[in-house]
């Protein structure tokens, strides 16, 4: 398969190696999509730019960070950055954290972060409006090997959270309770979502203020 000549179908995973998906992702017809690769096959997505998504990017952003800032915990937020494991894996979380202790361990620069020598985020955020589906299905699997601590999807068309702990020894389960932010329930950020859909987002955040400093 010869990237360069062939257009490649995108938002859906295809067979490929290493090399063709570095030459894909670094050809210019793809510059503004953003690029997984495991067990053998990429995944080319095209950058959403609908309302919604960009709206619950934004809010659930702020509202773990909000959340961190009021219970006195160290966190350093990162929007679409890209992870990669040269040869093996590569992801791109629409948001990704670094929490407690490993804050500081967040990757600097402009070169993408190496996960041979950067530690992976405590926690990656998709924002699945189009892509729930795989985002269910084969990137918890790419993040379960990376070994993340937790992996959260928001269903932006129900305004729900799909999150779930890594387990270190293999695979992972829902939680309801982020287990790396003791005491910050998916409930709540449904309701910001929710919230979101019919207020200004300083409205919002108001409203998380009260939930957050109780």
């Amino acid at each position: 398969m010869s990237t360069m000549q062939t257009k490649l179908p995108t938002d859906t995973w295809v067979v490929a190696t290493w090399d063709e998906f570095i030459q894909t992702i670094e050809d210019p017809a793809y510059q503004k999509t953003k690029g997984y690769y495991y067990n053998g096959k990429m995944r080319i997505e095209t950058i959403p730019v609908s309302p919604d998504h960009a709206k619950d990017n934004g809010i659930i952003a702020i509202a773990v960070t909000l959340f961190a800032a009021c219970k006195g915990i160290l966190l350093n937020c990162l929007d679409n950055c890209t992870y990669r494991k040269t040869g093996v894996r590569e992801c791109q979380p629409d948001v990704s954290y670094y929490i407690g202790e490993r804050a500081q361990m967040v990757p600097t620069g402009t070169a993408i972060a190496n996960l041979d020598n950067t530690p992976a985020p405590d926690l990656a955020i998709e924002i699945a409006d189009s892509s729930l589906a795989d985002d269910k299905g084969e990137k918890r699997l790419l993040y379960e090997d990376i070994k993340i601590a937790e992996y959260w999807i928001v269903d932006v068309q129900k305004a729900e959270i799909i999150a779930f702990e890594i387990i270190p020894t293999g695979g992972s389960r829902r939680i309801t309770e982020s287990q790396i932010l003791p005491g910050l329930q998916m409930a709540v950020l449904e309701e910001t979502l929710r919230r979101s859909r019919q207020m200004a987002h300083s409205q919002v955040v108001h409203w998380l203020l009260t939930q957050f400093q109780l």
